[in-house]
């Protein structure tokens, strides 16, 4: 099975760019599990915020509002209210200036979210710029598009070998192998050890753990309409979810590439942080789970051909944004790959691009 592109990845990244890539040349997209997006696509929050984010981020997470904007259903509105202690003033400032919260009152919180604790939060701030992504919707949209024009996509297709080859690559995998003419690593925790296997410089990701509760609704409200709320600085968050709240410590404990699952205290000291700002206690958790959310060392994307070997492709360290970055990043990639001039900054091309590493 000869290909053009080769992405191994069957994540948001690796679909996203498929589909990007499937009309210049004949795209294969390798999944090591049994479905797409098992890993951090699966666990992701779902929330697409684009001002959340270092600035390279999010500059990338804004210039996919259009594509968001024109799949129907694609989005949901939820907004964002951030809550603090008067000691806690610092940190709330610097969320009310880098997330563009707009300062309201406690007792205004307290009308959005009833379960607040006016005992506990004395600062306040909403932001209305934050919409729920439909991830399966978007995640099949790519996969559809990438298939509808020639693309082949496995699952259980783990990559056991890569050579480099004088005209790309030869890949084999759990039940096949290939031909390509370039490698495109969509790998999420897994990056670095493609790159190691395809006889590459690893470039020093970090896969860092972060854990989920999913709660029943707060003494039986309906929490549909209720914002994403906030910590400051984010040491924790609590999401609507189908009829209840997902709460996370917004931990980031790092990790070697695996199958992540949620520490037990973890979430004890997450749950806990969200129950001081609330007056109804935890009683149960309906589920937990844990992903890994992998940065590059200064947490902005990766994306472009390897300094020393272009025909190696880099598209790694989404860190949680690959949701909300998608559409963005996988243009990019048909802009590099297809030779053509990129929409973005020739700024922030090079800020996502792997030679700032030297």
């Amino acid at each position: 099975m000869d290909c053009d592109f080769l992405i191994i990845g069957g994540g948001i990244a690796g679909l996203s760019a498929a589909a990007r890539l499937a009309p210049m040349g004949r795209v294969l997209v390798l999944e090591a599990e049994d479905s797409l997006a098992h890993h951090a696509s699966s666990r992701s929050a779902a929330l697409y915020e684009p001002r959340y984010g270092t600035p390279a981020v999010v500059e990338l997470s804004m210039a996919s509002g259009d594509y968001f904007r024109s799949v129907p259903g694609l989005l949901t509105h939820r907004g964002l209210l951030l809550v603090a202690r008067e000691d806690q003033r610092a940190e709330y400032e610097k969320d009310l200036q880098t997330m563009a919260f707009e300062p309201i009152s406690p007792a205004e919180a307290q009308a959005i979210v009833p379960i607040l604790n006016l005992d506990v939060v004395k600062l306040a701030g909403f932001a209305d710029h934050a919409d729920d992504i439909d991830t399966d919707l978007l995640l099949q949209g790519f996969a559809r598009e990438a298939r509808a024009q020639g693309g082949t996509i496995l699952t259980r297709a783990k990559v056991t070998a890569i050579t480099r080859t004088a005209t790309g690559w030869h890949v084999q995998w759990t039940g096949g192998e290939a031909e390509a003419r370039m490698l495109i690593n969509a790998a999420g925790a897994w990056v670095d050890e493609v790159a190691v296997m395809a006889g590459v410089q690893a470039l020093g990701f970090t896969p860092l753990r972060r854990s989920m509760a999913r709660i029943p609704a707060p003494a039986g409200h309906d929490v549909s309409r209720w914002p994403m709320i906030f910590g400051p600085g984010e040491d924790w968050y609590a999401k609507p979810d189908a009829g209840a709240l997902i709460v996370s410590p917004a931990d980031e404990d790092p990790m070697h590439p695996h199958d992540a699952w949620a520490d037990d205290m973890v979430l004890a000291e997450g749950l806990a942080r969200y129950e001081a700002f609330v007056t109804e206690p935890v009683t149960r958790i309906l589920a937990n789970w844990a992903g890994l959310r992998t940065f590059a060392p200064d947490r902005v994307l990766v994306i472009g051909p390897d300094a020393r070997d272009p025909a190696f492709f880099w598209l790694g360290g989404q860190g949680g944004q690959g949701f909300q970055s998608c559409a963005g990043a996988s243009a990019l990639v048909a802009d590099l790959i297809g030779g053509r001039p990129p929409a973005l900054r020739a700024d922030l091309v090079a800020a996502l691009s792997p030679a700032r590493f030297g």
